[in-house]
């Protein structure tokens, strides 16, 4: 296993260093949620994926904080829903109230509002949010270039993260690139889920280096700089999603790789 100082990371505006690969917490819930956050923290995880539309934040935190680690240790992200624009400040406070901390590391847009300004008055708010120390970084999710460029536009200033669906089969390398001549790091969830893990290019790679399908589709995640949260319930997986680091693909196995999405 890879201790937590080793984990990759990437840099978003103001020195904020994200883990590359993180914990999903999408349906988890109750008891499931807390013990599974738990065991993905003593497995190595410092990097948590929650929303208030999952409805398990106070688990979360919960579990931050019998874990015995430092809240500075653990990079956490939560979402503000789309039917609460208007409300960011409320939605905001009972985020941090029921994680019991003072700050999120990063609060996203979870889904773009409308088509009207409403995502610009709700990114304004985040951006506004972030400046009072509340959330160290700001982001939004499921937004596509035209709708990231809107926001550029009307405040001179990008979203740190755009998190979407990713994997192998959804690879697209102008929209990785759009990314990156905006500054905005690009965070893939469900890349399991995404992902054929009975295609007969993957399983190849996957005895190869004698890992798992699914633990070279989280490697190619980590290869292209792509932030990825796996999520499991499951404690073999979770031990199995984390253990990553230790192999690398090569060129020529991220081409492959990159042409399950043609």
């Amino acid at each position: 296993m890879t201790s937590a100082i080793d984990q990759p990371t990437v840099q978003l505006p103001s020195e904020v260093r994200m883990p590359m690969l993180g914990f999903g917490t999408w349906q988890l819930t109750g008891r499931r949620a807390y013990e599974a956050v738990r065991e993905a923290l003593d497995v190595g995880y410092r990097h948590l994926d929650t929303a208030t539309m999952y409805g398990n934040e106070d688990e979360v935190g919960r579990a931050i904080r019998d874990s015995g680690l430092s809240r500075q240790d653990v990079f956490v992200t939560t979402k503000l829903p789309p039917e609460r624009a208007g409300r960011e400040r409320e939605t905001i406070a009972a985020s941090l109230a029921a994680l019991g901390t003072d700050y999120v590391d990063l609060w996203l847009i979870h889904w773009p509002p409308g088509r009207d300004r409403a995502s610009i008055a709700s990114w304004r708010e985040l951006l506004a949010v972030r400046d009072e120390g509340l959330a160290r970084a700001v982001g939004v999710s499921n937004y596509d270039t035209g709708q990231l460029d809107m926001l550029v536009e009307a405040t001179e200033e990008a979203p740190a993260v755009n998190q979407i669906r990713w994997g192998p089969a959804l690879y697209d390398s102008r929209r990785l690139d759009e990314h990156r001549e905006r500054g905005v790091v690009l965070e893939g969830y469900s890349p399991l889920k995404t992902t054929d893990l009975h295609d007969p290019v993957l399983v190849e790679i996957a005895r190869d280096h004698g890992v798992s399908t699914g633990q070279v589709v989280l490697r190619w995640h980590i290869e292209h700089g792509v932030v990825v949260i796996p999520k499991s319930g499951t404690p073999s997986r979770i031990r199995e999603n984390f253990d990553v680091f230790g192999f690398s693909l090569s060129e020529g196995e991220l081409r492959q790789l990159d042409a399950m999405g043609r």
